[in-house]
């Protein structure tokens, strides 16, 4: 089975930190070989604009069929709002709710991110879960590339 996973930013800048760059790198080793599509923005294409030229690299480095564009739709800008609205987090951190909404709205299985303090963390998941049911889209997963690298050694 292959995964739609959504990556914000935070992942594909993960390559180049040592701290996140196993992990990360081992994301995109499974999207190479075709075990999981990764889901991106243009939120994130514009947030790589002014990154190191080794982290813009990574997305260029993928084959095309690894690769899916989730559009910004108004679906995606109103459930953004709705975001906001609902203060799962403030107007400053607009791209991060964003992120959440382009994966909700493309039905991603999972979004994946670095970031623990505007999306991987527990009471965000609650909330912006509470919005997505209140707006009748379903449960988004939300995790870090540790839960989401596997390999064929773990599975039964």
């Amino acid at each position: 089975m292959v995964y739609r996973v959504y990556v914000d930013t935070s992942v594909i800048g993960g390559c180049e930190d040592m701290e996140f760059a196993e992990e990360s790198l081992r994301l995109f080793e499974l999207a190479r070989g075709g075990r999981l599509l990764l889901i991106v923005s243009d939120v994130v294409i514009r947030e790589l604009i002014d990154a190191p030229p080794r982290v813009r690299q990574v997305l260029r480095d993928l084959p095309e069929s690894a690769i899916e564009i989730a559009p910004l739709s108004e679906e995606v800008l109103r459930l953004r709002d709705a975001y906001l609205a609902a203060g799962v987090v403030g107007q400053q951190w607009i791209d991060d709710a964003t992120h959440v909404a382009a994966a909700t709205v493309a039905q991603a299985d999972a979004i994946v991110s670095w970031n623990f303090k505007h999306i991987v963390r527990l009471d965000k998941i609650r909330a912006y879960n509470e919005v997505n049911r209140a707006m009748g889209f379903g449960v988004l997963t939300i995790l870090s590339p540790k839960e989401v690298a596997y390999d064929n050694a773990d599975e039964d």
